[in-house]
């Protein structure tokens, strides 16, 4: 992981976001972003696969990002990866696309939570999920 000023502020505020909250399988969700985090190779990588799931999973907003002072083009990668449920899933991803950052993210984002070994049980919904992954990946790889 690369620290920084930005990084350490990141880390500290995806911590005190998820700490109280698990992944599917029980886990603490904390260990996802940071395991997304350890993957990336820049300042900004690291900052959003941190906080990706911070507007979307809690009470934290895009303007506490923006208050907190997170740079422009961190906070516009943020808004992309936030999914909006009223937007098509593959519109979604289409957006992130066009952003370097974000489909750095979204591509560790999704390789990360198509692991089934971390779940317990795999049923129908889970590999109907993990397919929604695989196109999603295919459309960034493109």
């Amino acid at each position: 992981m690369i620290y920084t000023k930005m990084t350490k502020k990141a880390l500290r505020l995806s911590f005190n976001a998820h700490k109280d909250q698990v992944d599917k399988s029980g886990m603490p969700y904390v260990y996802h972003p940071f395991h997304l985090a350890e993957q990336m190779d820049s300042e900004e990588t690291v900052t959003v696969a941190l906080l990706h799931d911070v507007v979307e999973d809690t009470d934290y907003t895009m303007e506490d990002m923006i208050a907190m002072g997170f740079p422009k083009s961190v906070t516009d990668a943020l808004a992309l990866m936030t999914h909006d449920n009223a937007v098509p899933y593959m519109d979604y991803i289409a957006k992130i696309k066009a952003n370097p950052i974000a489909t750095a993210v979204k591509l560790a984002d999704l390789r990360h939570n198509s692991d089934t070994s971390r779940l317990e049980t795999i049923d129908e919904t889970v590999l109907r999920r993990v397919q929604k992954y695989r196109d999603a990946i295919a459309l960034l790889e493109k």
